[in-house]
């Protein structure tokens, strides 16, 4: 495909401005068009962007448009992909994939039917720092891996959809926990065959988070064809900005990565700063401000790597398809049955059922 790749974004949110900032920072890509509701001549002006639309397929549809970028609230990307696939465009569509299974199989289906790529925008799979961290481990640094568990945690959504099930389609589990969870998998390259699930309730179950109807606290436990074990942990209880950890244990060695809270530079502060890392509520005290955060969790990167696909015309790789996203989806839906049920969920049944 020939270079700039057009894009066009539909949403203004907190995901949007990840993209056009990503965009920005990538030499074969131009922010063309921009589609929303809220705050669009504010996003427009602050990106430099013309061309701006209030009807997503009006921007679907537009000639000089090569790939959408989806990110609207979750419910809404069904319709948007669906739009984007019958113009014979390529999409990239943040995460979560769908708010339901029906929804997320759909998509898939019609970006297959269409020949487009449609590519899931797991930024995980870019971090610079994770990258490294499958380096190591292709190494055989840490022999066979046994076990991984991985976390992402804050004090609550940005969101306030994230509140109602009807617009996230889950809680922390689902809305957070996709990241790791969908990493993971990439990681180990396996198929997952059970999830075990536990998760605080949502609504006046919660343990803070009384008005989210999803869970504020989740956790899958889930094992691969081949035996190794994934512990995967989101909430929206945990103070002090966002915290995402990976541990991994190998045959021959073990592996620990703070991807969030590992910034080189510490700072003490009495009266505090503007910002520190997503999520912290104050900079004071001892506290470790990201350096490029946006870049260590691996959004330019993402960016650069999808826009590659499309100039290159290749297909991405695993961990970032559209049934990337659907596996994970899966995986979190399957630890709600169990939690539930109270049931080990074999993973064969429950995407037959």
């Amino acid at each position: 495909m020939k270079v700039p790749i057009r894009a066009g974004i539909v949403g203004t949110g907190f995901a949007a401005e990840l993209h056009a900032d990503a965009l920005a920072r990538c030499r074969d890509a131009k922010l063309e068009m921009v589609c929303g509701i809220e705050n669009l001549d504010r996003f427009c002006e602050q990106w430099g962007v013309e061309r701006r639309t209030d009807n997503y397929k009006e921007l679907c549809k537009d000639p000089d448009v090569d790939v959408v970028i989806v990110c609207t609230p979750t419910f809404i990307h069904r319709p948007v992909v669906a739009a984007a696939a019958e113009a014979g465009k390529d999409i990239i569509c943040e995460k979560p994939l769908a708010t339901k299974l029906e929804d997320a199989r759909a998509m898939v289906k019609a970006a297959a039917a269409a020949g487009v790529k449609l590519m899931y925008a797991e930024d995980w799979c870019f971090s610079p720092i994770l990258k490294r961290v499958e380096e190591i481990v292709a190494e055989g640094a840490v022999g066979d891996i046994l076990y991984v568990k991985a976390k992402e945690v804050h004090s609550g959504s940005h969101s306030e959809y994230a509140k109602k099930l009807e617009y996230c389609g889950g809680g922390a589990l689902f809305h957070i926990g996709c990241h790791p969870i969908n990493w993971v998998r990439h990681l180990i390259g396996k198929e997952v065959v059970e999830v075990v699930g536990k998760t605080s309730g949502g609504g006046k179950s919660n343990m803070v988070h009384k008005d989210y109807e999803g869970e504020d606290w989740g956790v899958a436990l889930f094992t691969f064809e081949h035996g190794a074990q994934g512990l995967v942990e989101g909430n929206y209880i945990t103070l002090g900005g966002m915290d995402d950890t990976v541990e991994i244990y190998g045959t021959k060695g073990a592996l620990k990565v703070e991807l969030s809270q590992g910034s080189p530079i510490h700072v003490y502060s009495r009266v505090g700063y503007e910002y520190s890392v997503e999520k912290a509520d104050n900079q004071l005290g001892w506290t470790r401000p990201a350096v490029d955060e946006r870049w260590q969790l691996g959004y330019p990167t993402e960016i650069e790597y999808f826009i590659g696909c499309l100039r290159d015309n290749t297909e991405p790789m695993v961990g970032v398809r559209g049934e990337d996203g659907l596996a994970s989806m899966e995986i979190a839906f399957a630890a709600y049955e169990s939690m539930r049920t109270g049931k080990t969920i074999r993973m064969k049944d429950f995407r037959s059922s």
